[in-house]
Formats: C-alpha cells, sequence, structure tokens
C-alpha cells in the first residue's frame, strides 16, 4: 500500500497536487510520502514483536536526510556501507550504538570514524577486514563490536546483479569456515564477538530462500557457541522484496517473514536485526516526469520525457521494470496505445519502456513512475551534464524540497582547469 491515489481525477501525494509539486519545483522530481515510509517500517518492527529486535533502515535504498530522520524518530537503527552514509546517518541524528557498518570494503579511516564516533557493530566481510578493524580498535584503545557475516551459498532467487548469498558472490566468508575464522576473531584483543550477520539478496519474492538461510544460521549459532563463543545476536540483513507490478503475484508480507524469522531463530534467545531498505522506501517514493514529445516512428510511438536513465537507472541497469501512470487520471475506457517510453540521453538504453499501453498523451503532460523510492535517487547521476533532480517529502497537506536542483553554474564550476590551459 501508499499513499499516492487518484482524487477528482488528479494524483496525489497524500493530501497535496502532484500537479502543485510540479508547478512549484519544476520536472523532473523525486517525490515521497511520509505515511507511507512510516507504514513500511511499523509492518517490519510489529512483525518481530515479542522478540528482542532493531529494525535498522538500509540507507543505501534512499539516504536523503530527512527521510533518514523520519525513520530515526519512529525507532529505526541505520545499516550504512560506507563513510559517508555513516556520516550522513549521523548528521540527521542517529546516535552511533543504533548504526550497523556492513560492506566488504571498510577502509580504516572509515572504521576509524565510526569507533570515534560510535557504532553498533561492524558486519565483518573478510580475515583481513577483520585484522584491520583489531589494528585501529587497538590504536584508539577501545574493542570493537563485530558480527561475521556467513555466506550460507543460497540461491536468492532473484536478479544476479542483486545476489548476495551464493558461492560465487563477494560477499562474507564460507558458512564451512565460520568455526577457523570466528576462532580467529577471538584471538584478536581488539574484537568483541557479538554475533552472527547473512544477507542472501535483495529483491527476494519467496521465503524459502531466507528459511534455508535462516536454518543453517540456527545450526551456526549452536555450534559456536559449543566453541566457546557468546552469540548473543543475529544480523538477518535485508532483501524483502516488494510489488512493481500492480499484479496478484506480490511477494510475501512482513508479518509472514517476522512468523518465519520467529519459528526458524526464536529459540536461540538472541537479539534479532533486521535491515529492510527497498520494502520501506520503494513504494513511498515517484519519480514524475514531464512528455516533451510525442514522436512517431515507422513502426512505434515514442513519448520523449525530460527524466532519463541518469534520473532512474534501474530500468537501463536492471531491466527493471516500473507502473509508469498519467498524473492526469485518465477517463474510464478510454482506449490505450502502446509507447516507447524514453529519456533524451543520447543512449539506446535510456529507455524506461517498450511498447507499455498508456492513455493519449500530449507534450506538456505529467506522468509518474511508481515504486521509485528505493535505489532512485541514490544511484541517480549528471550524466550528460544533467543537474540531479530535487527530491521532495510530504507530510499530510505540507511539502518541502528536500534536495535542490542544481543551477547549471553550479555544476560547471566544481570543474578546476589546471594553470597551463
Amino acid at each position: 500500500m501508499d499513499h499516492f491515489l487518484y482524487r477528482d481525477g488528479a494524483l496525489f501525494a497524500e493530501d497535496v497536487p502532484i500537479s502543485e509539486i510540479a508547478a512549484a519545483v519544476g520536472t523532473p522530481f523525486y517525490v515521497y510520502s511520509t505515511a507511507t515510509l512510516l507504514r513500511h517500517f511499523k509492518l517490519f518492527d510489529d512483525a518481530l514483536e515479542g522478540t528482542d529486535h532493531l529494525v535498522c533502515y538500509a540507507m543505501k535504498a534512499a539516504s536523503n536526510q530527512a527521510i533518514l530522520k523520519t525513520l530515526a524518530q519512529a525507532g529505526a537503527g541505520m545499516d550504512v556501507v560506507s563513510g559517508g552514509e555513516y556520516r550522513r546517518a549521523k548528521a540527521a541524528g542517529v546516535p552511533g550504538e543504533k548504526i550497523v557498518f556492513s560492506g566488504v570494503g571498510k577502509t580504516a579511516d572509515e572504521i576509524r570514524t565510526a569507533l570515534i564516533g560510535g557504532i553498533r557493530q561492524f558486519n565483518v566481510e573478510s580475515e583481513p577486514e577483520m585484522q584491520v578493524i583489531n589494528a585501529v580498535a587497538l590504536e584508539l584503545g577501545v574493542n570493537a563490536p563485530i558480527t561475521v557475516r556467513v555466506n550460507p551459498d543460497v540461491d536468492a532467487k532473484t536478479h544476479a546483479k542483486i545476489a548476495t548469498g551464493k558461492s560465487e558472490n563477494k560477499f562474507g566468508i564460507p558458512i564451512s569456515r565460520a568455526s577457523e575464522v570466528y576462532a580467529l576473531a577471538a584471538s584478536l584483543p581488539g574484537l568483541e564477538v557479538i554475533g552472527i550477520d547473512v544477507h542472501i539478496g535483495s529483491q527476494l519474492t519467496e521465503l524459502e530462500p531466507f528459511e534455508l538461510a535462516y536454518n543453517k544460521v540456527a545450526e551456526l549459532t549452536e555450534r559456536l557457541r559449543s566453541e566457546g563463543h557468546n552469540i548473543r545476536r543475529l544480523d538477518l540483513g535485508g532483501g524483502l522484496g516488494i510489488p512493481y507490478t500492480r499484479s496478484n503475484d506480490a511477494p510475501p508480507l512482513p508479518v509472514e517473514y517476522g512468523a518465519m524469522i520467529k519459528k526458524t531463530l526464536g529459540h536461540l534467545g538472541c537479539e534479532i536485526e533486521i535491515e529492510p531498505g527497498r520494502l520501506i522506501a520503494g513504494n513511498a517514493g515517484l519519480m514524475v516526469s514531464r512528455v516533451i514529445y510525442v514522436k512517431s516512428g515507422e513502426d512505434r510511438d515514442f513519448l520523449i520525457l525530460d527524466g532519463a536513465m541518469n534520473d532512474l537507472i534501474r530500468p537501463a541497469m536492471y531491466e527493471a521494470h516500473h507502473d509508469i501512470v498519467a498524473v492526469d487520471e485518465p477517463a474510464a475506457g478510454v482506449e490505450q496505445r502502446p509507447y516507447d517510453i524514453v529519456g533524451p540521453v543520447c543512449e539506446s538504453g535510456d529507455t524506461f519502456a517498450k511498447q507499455r499501453n498508456m492513455p493519449p498523451l500530449k507534450s506538456g503532460d505529467l506522468i509518474a513512475f511508481r515504486s521509485a523510492g528505493a535505489y532512485g535517487a541514490v544511484m541517480s547521476s549528471e550524466y550528460n551534464t544533467r543537474p540531479l533532480i530535487p527530491e521532495v517529502l510530504v507530510n499530510g497537506d505540507q511539502f518541502a524540497v528536500i534536495r535542490e536542483r542544481p543551477s547549471f553554474d553550479e555544476i560547471i564550476n566544481r570543474d578546476t582547469i589546471p594553470e597551463w590551459l
């Protein structure tokens, strides 16, 4: 469910007409719904009710500070994967004890920043990383809380570019080597081993891969405890998918996911962490664009938009589907026709959809890409010297620009010309 609905023939974000935002900020832009963000966070939090748990929002999905602050005020922790994300979370007011640091390539400087600023735990991905965390912790005279990310070799049945739990993926250590890696961790005086981490991929639409992985984690927990490790926290990652289409084939609900967690891991008495990102932010955002031209080709018609692949790269990068709707609600029974929906970037890959049925549209009409709140703005770029597009947050009948569109002068003046030119 989201809070982007038609009223009296016009698409609204909560209680604000999309056309009103477009008139104020120009197109294209991203718009997020506070009510949807909070509803989706609460679904996860409620799903784990009765367990000691923390829902850590995977902020790589959408990392604007206004979104982070909205979720943090509701009780969310944060899952970060870079020093920049750590600093962004802290700037949004998230305390260090509610920040989990994931990622395969943490640098010594990033580790030092987190240990000085406060960290809930590092999810360690390799033995060399473990050695660096230990060295930095000893240098600072502190203990670094860690979990070790294990790779359970489970097929997440998702897109190859977002699968992370198979043996050929770069993430974690093989679960078969867990005993020796945990023995190494226990021998390093700057580390405090607190738990196990696992994450098998993103946009999962079935519970079975999760259950297979979590059963392996349950067995590993008992084995590591028998070897003398105080395993008291299980970080289960995120990855639950969202419905990118309005079909009946919807992914499992958070309540079903929570019940499965309790069934597979509830007997261990561990604190549970989960790191949802896409399901919290995905359907909480739209990208709104305007039709520049309607172009007739030899065997097809094109809608050429002012939004492009640099603004929303998922269709070009992952062949991803987004429902695309007219901001002005089409009349009941209006005949639709197929269009290729494309942007103005000089790439054939700048194509959002091929032969997508849409109501008749003309130059100047607004359209909205649904389910664009996750991995939209955060993956955007200034390719073709196109400015990053604004982000807008709606709360009831109010809206605010939470990232401005830079001017061309601001973009161009970042360049520095060497003195010999």
